[in-house]
């Protein structure tokens, strides 16, 4: 059976087990002890480690190489990953909203895609721009502490908003380890 590559050998920083991202005492996202007490703070304790593993897997490469798409006719790519993720931060916050939609970040449907520009200075932005919705977002939901509260014109309910972004972050996670892959073979969880 002949393999077919085009790509560079697979490889981890870990030493320990090598199908990991990093060493157990290396990886930011472990602590010691048990996990945190009650729904609220489980929830919010996975989505923090969901969102620190989309930088470690954006982390180390340059504004080419988190530009760079994954395959055509996909316009995924990691500087993708992190525009789009910016702008769900910003919807899911009009979803609890009374007032009006705060306007798309990026544009039209799928902007946050295909405006990729492989330019340090739009990389620094979509850092930035996720940072500052997350933030918003997470102060937003930090005045419900009742996971139960229905909030916005269609009674979302805390819960629900805080399962949808665990969700999307791990479905986009997902893209990221092959994203990273493909941009320089590094692997692991």
């Amino acid at each position: 059976m002949v393999r077919m590559s085009d790509q560079p050998a697979r490889w981890s920083r870990a030493t320990i087990h090598p199908d990991m991202w990093a060493d157990p005492g290396d990886d930011p996202r472990h602590s010691e002890g048990a996990g945190p007490d009650g729904e609220l703070a489980t929830l919010q304790d996975f989505l923090t480690g969901y969102r620190m593993t989309l930088r470690m897997k954006c982390e180390g490469l340059d504004a080419e190489q988190l530009a760079r798409r994954s395959v055509p006719p996909s316009t995924m790519s990691l500087l993708g990953l992190l525009r789009h993720l910016a702008e769900v931060e910003r919807d899911w916050r009009n979803w609890i909203s009374a007032g009006d939609p705060l306007p798309r970040l990026y544009g039209a449907k799928d902007a946050d895609f295909d405006g990729v520009v492989a330019e340090q200075a739009e990389v620094d932005a979509a850092y930035s721009d996720l940072e500052r919705e997350q933030a918003a977002t997470d102060a937003a939901l930090a005045e419900h502490s009742d996971l139960g509260a229905r909030l916005g014109k269609d009674g979302t309910s805390v819960r629900e908003l805080m399962v949808h972004r665990i969700e999307e972050y791990a479905r986009h996670c997902g893209h990221a380890d092959l994203l990273r892959e493909r941009i320089d073979g590094r692997v692991g969880q």
